[in-house]
């Protein structure tokens, strides 16, 4: 998955498209993710101990992936990501539109190196 727990994305579809905000959680399995403040909705709580006074909570709930882009740090524009190897072997996130890098993917291999 090309986006990770902490980057910043923008929501392009639904109720919530144009907000960008930080991803709290990701589902890599169900190909979805939490975002911080994107798709709130109310959740009935009964009384209990943790909660005594019960009620209506609003919570996040989860979006697809393919309805958010990611925010580029250097541009700062939603943009589609690429990967690419690096001399040493290791993987990176890239933005598309400018070329910078976005941060390492996953544990470098040395097949992929450049020597």
């Amino acid at each position: 998955m090309h986006i990770k727990k902490g980057d910043t994305v923008e929501v392009i579809t639904g109720e919530d498209g144009g907000v960008r905000a930080k991803v709290l959680r990701v589902d890599g399995r169900a190909g979805k993710l939490v975002v911080e403040g994107v798709n709130r909705v109310l959740k009935h709580v009964r009384r209990s101990q943790k909660n005594p006074q019960g009620g209506r909570l609003s919570r996040e709930m989860p979006i697809r992936v393919s309805n958010v882009l990611l925010v580029c740090d250097s541009c700062g524009r939603a943009t589609r990501t690429g990967a690419r190897y690096l001399d040493d072997g290791s993987k990176e996130r890239y933005c598309k539109k400018c070329g910078a890098g976005m941060g390492p993917v996953g544990l470098p291999k040395t097949r992929k190196a450049k020597k």
